[in-house]
């Protein structure tokens, strides 16, 4: 089964979740909305249907696929528990994202849960008995740090129920940050000693051109730990293209690297594919989703880096 472990959804609704003015204007999001043809000026019905109907349209265009994680996103939480919503730009349920999935067959329900919530555990159990394939955090974003002991109990519910964490790591440019200091794949450490499978979202690479690089950190951890793996979700931007033919050339850390699109990210072939072939992908595929799959695949990303996502996910009905 080929998927796409890093899909995201967007929500503005009462019960579906928010995006917060601030975020509204940002230009990766106003760029987004120019894109998939999203009205400047409809109602947040309109704007989270058209959303909806441009994510499916791109699953439904892209055949080497045969399903997506669409991702939840928790909001901030402090430490004794509380919702922040004063630092809270981007939050999508939980209860939206299994919905999402259940409508669309090519959609599996990723759930995010924060680990300092008073009821991280039982919502995990929740989302479990939803038929979630896996966990996802950013913590940059979110505002924990991964390593700390509040989240072993999590972990551990985690490690029973056999349900993998995929984990921001590295830089982050599209939402604001409220710990940047936990980019470093080494704060999974823990995770890894609870025995959870952990997939390291864009292999700790760098998310502007003189910002911090955790690659190495990546490819240490990746041949350390049974169970630690990279997705090469926004490999395919200039930022963090530089990262692929490092990994090509350590066999180890190739081999845990899985496909993850980071959709609805651009996108953008990078040059070591070669400049013509690159030019004539990025102008003639418009579907961000399948053209990160051929930029890919003209990279040298072989069959079992696609399918190998598909044996990590937490097996449900629909999963398989």
């Amino acid at each position: 089964m080929i998927v796409d472990c890093h899909v995201h959804i967007l929500a503005m609704t009462a019960g579906h979740g928010k995006v917060s003015r601030y975020l509204r204007k940002r230009p990766n999001v106003v760029f987004a909305r120019f894109k998939f043809g999203i009205p400047f000026f409809g109602t947040d019905e309109q704007l989270e249907r058209a959303f909806e109907n441009a994510l499916a349209r791109a699953i439904n265009q892209t055949p080497e696929l045969d399903v997506v994680v669409g991702l939840a996103f928790d909001a901030v939480y402090t430490e004794d528990g509380r919702m922040d919503d004063a630092n809270t730009h981007l939050y999508v349920t939980n209860e939206y994202a299994a919905e999402l999935a259940r409508k669309h067959p090519k959609i599996l329900f990723g759930a995010s849960i924060h680990p300092y919530r008073k009821d991280a555990v039982a919502e995990l159990e929740r989302c479990v008995a939803a038929g979630a394939v896996l966990v996802k955090w950013l913590p940059l974003v979110q505002g924990f740090d991964p390593g700390s002991e509040l989240c072993r109990p999590f972990f551990e519910a985690m490690a029973h129920h056999k349900i993998p964490l995929l984990s921001h790591t590295g830089g982050e440019l599209s939402l604001p940050q409220v710990a940047p200091q936990y980019a470093s794949p080494k704060h999974l450490e823990l995770a890894l000693k609870c025995g959870v499978t952990v997939i390291a979202a864009h292999c700790g690479t760098r998310s502007q051109p003189f910002g911090d690089c955790h690659l190495d950190t990546f490819i240490r951890m990746a041949k350390e730990h049974e169970r630690f793996y990279g997705d090469t979700s926004a490999l395919c931007l200039p930022t963090r293209s530089y990262a692929i033919p490092r990994l090509r050339r350590d066999k180890d850390a190739w081999r845990k690297t899985v496909h993850g699109s980071d959709w609805p990210v651009v996108s953008i072939p990078p040059f070591q594919m070669g400049v013509p072939e690159a030019l004539r992908l990025l102008l003639t595929e418009r579907n961000w989703m399948r053209r990160d799959v051929l930029a890919k695949r003209a990279l040298g990303f072989d069959d079992q880096f696609f399918h190998r996502a598909g044996t990590l996910l937490r097996q449900t009905t629909q999963a398989g």
